[in-house]
């Protein structure tokens, strides 16, 4: 029962400071509040209301939508892609020398990396609510709830490379520009507009392909693609095995055997 709860207290403290990183983070703030109804207004604005014929794979069928709103739905999906990955590697990244120290004085690894996991879901669960909000100001998505469903995936799969990035690189710069380069390249390979060769094989393996399905699905259908669903937390979780290889590589305990804690401790026992 004590072990019990105090795993308990140190997930809960892990939780607070992955929290209160992403709280620190002052421009991921002003990215959610301001960047995502700019972006989604220039869109609005500026893409024409011409009509696009596609093949919604996830439906098995071809549909023709208003190419505006389909560049919204694409727009949203880079947008929450963006921030949360950024977000996840930022706060992976500058906590890891902090990490390094709580893990040589005894804390276990997975309470850190499951705490940020916790973060991570929270903060793409508001973001993609409120990019679902911003698109249901300019029209009416037919189902606005998988909508979101389908952005939080995009987020989480993302959350994952940034988990990843920040556990792996060791230069801030390069991490962001891969989340950016990544997002934008994916977002317009699924695009069909940007893209009419989107549907052509090859494009089901990159991260976005799911969620795009599914955001795609949700705004223009009543069909419910159960299976692409599920792809955007396979890319998270596949993202999230390898960062905790990096995570482990980057906070081992590097000093001689005969210095650390467990030998010093027994070394002086009588």
């Amino acid at each position: 029962m004590s072990r019990l709860r105090t795993a308990r207290r140190r997930f809960a403290t892990a939780a607070g400071f992955a929290l209160l990183e992403h709280l620190r983070n002052r421009f991921a703030l002003v990215l959610v509040v301001f960047y995502i109804p700019f972006w989604l207004t220039m869109v609005h604005w500026f893409v024409a209301p011409a009509p696009s014929t596609f093949l919604l794979r996830a439906a098995g069928r071809r549909l023709t939508v208003d190419g505006n709103h389909l560049t919204m739905v694409s727009g949203a999906i880079n947008a929450v892609t963006l921030i949360v990955g950024f977000m996840m590697f930022m706060t992976t990244f500058k906590s890891l020398a902090f990490d390094r120290r709580l893990v040589l004085a005894g804390y276990p690894r997975i309470c850190l990396l499951v705490a940020k996991v916790n973060a991570m879901v929270l903060a793409a669960a508001l973001i993609s609510g409120y990019a679902t909000a911003v698109i249901c100001w300019y029209w009416d998505p037919v189902r606005p709830w998988l909508l979101a469903t389908g952005l939080f995936t995009a987020g989480v799969g993302y959350g994952g490379i940034g988990i990843l990035l920040g556990a792996f690189l060791r230069n801030e710069l390069e991490g962001l520009f891969v989340i950016i380069m990544a997002s934008l390249l994916d977002t317009m390979l699924q695009n069909p507009i940007s893209n009419p060769g989107a549907t052509k094989d090859g494009v089901q393996i990159l991260p976005e392909y799911g969620p795009t399905q599914v955001s795609v699905a949700a705004g223009f259908t009543g069909d419910t693609p159960y299976g692409h669903l599920l792809l955007g937390p396979v890319w998270f979780a596949a993202m999230w095995l390898l960062g905790t290889a990096a995570f482990h590589l980057r906070t081992r305990d590097h000093r001689p055997s005969r210095l650390r804690p467990a030998a010093v401790s027994a070394a002086g026992r009588p």
